[in-house]
């Protein structure tokens, strides 16, 4: 029987399970896929207090070491179901294993929907990206493009603007689903160009990005580029704990600031949580905050 049971080995997750252990809970950190997150997916993170540069992966396996030198155990496993035994957890693997815990945190992230065009997880980090946020600094003086027409493609086309010498906002649709403010701003942008009822069929370049193959009204259109950002959303991965926590409409985890999911004994932390701002930076915090009220509760 473990003191809590993390489910997840991403930012937040591995920051709730240090600060589980330096509470002197017994932690088991379960991960599907590797540990680290989404954040590995960066070739550079330059937005982390205290490390003025280090690669995703670089900064995923730190985290990572860290908690287990804290002494927090990790299995990879996919959890398929948890099941509320009243005093305590069950926590059940897609490889049969069943572990037991008197506190859940789930901290599952979110994924970014893809385009689902050939070659685009090859290119992720080599000029194909999910955050603009995160990302647009490397593609300073550079043209870019951004796939979406909901606000976070806005904003992102806004944001990359101020720096790329041009920037192609690419829809499917003739009009965007975004606020008409953000599309208006956009319009007075002398270096955004609007490419609507249009789609990225190809990506162009053998080991970075060079640019992109448009359908658009039955036709194809070359774009030389350096970046391309998709926005197009995100998908949680909660489906398999709607039986113990409330999802949203969009599937995440309905939680506020603290981290409390309503139900005794499971908390959330992370991109998972239904929240605004999705960076590393939040994701750890919610890590610390979600370890803290598991073990306040388990003290309780």
């Amino acid at each position: 029987m473990y003191d809590i049971i993390i489910i997840g080995g991403g930012p937040a997750g591995l920051t709730a399970a240090v600060y589980a252990r330096r509470a002197g809970k017994s932690v088991l950190v379960l991960e599907k896929d590797a540990l680290g997150g989404q954040i590995t997916w960066s070739p550079r993170v330059e937005n982390y207090p205290a490390i003025p540069s280090v690669s995703g992966m670089d900064l995923g396996n730190l985290m990572a070491e860290q908690a287990m030198e804290q002494g927090a155990e990790v299995e990879i496993d996919e959890v398929v179901e948890i099941r509320d035994c009243v005093d305590h957890k069950l926590v059940c693997c897609a490889f049969g294993t069943e572990y037991e815990g008197k506190a859940v945190i789930l901290a599952t992230g979110a994924k970014p929907r893809t385009l689902g065009i050939p070659r685009e997880e090859e290119l992720v980090g080599c000029g194909v990206g999910y955050c603009a946020v995160c990302d647009g600094a490397f593609f300073k003086d550079q043209i870019v493009a951004v796939n979406g027409g909901g606000n976070s493609a806005l904003q992102d086309a806004l944001l990359l603007s101020e720096t790329c010498s041009r920037v192609y906002l690419i829809h499917r649709r003739d009009r965007f689903r975004g606020e008409e403010k953000l599309v208006e701003a956009l319009r007075s942008k002398k270096n955004v160009e609007f490419v609507l009822n249009a789609a990225v069929t190809e990506l162009l370049g053998e080991e970075e990005l060079k640019g992109i193959v448009v359908e658009q009204d039955g036709e194809r259109r070359w774009i030389e580029l350096s970046g391309l950002f998709v926005a197009i959303g995100h998908e949680p991965d909660n489906k398999a704990f709607r039986n113990v926590v409330k999802l949203d409409a969009g599937g995440y985890v309905s939680a506020g600031e603290d981290c409390m999911t309503g139900t005794a004994g499971v908390f959330v932390a992370g991109d998972c949580r239904g929240k605004k701002i999705r960076q590393v930076t939040t994701a750890v915090a919610d890590g610390a905050v979600a370890a803290l009220a598991a073990c306040a509760w388990l003290e309780g």
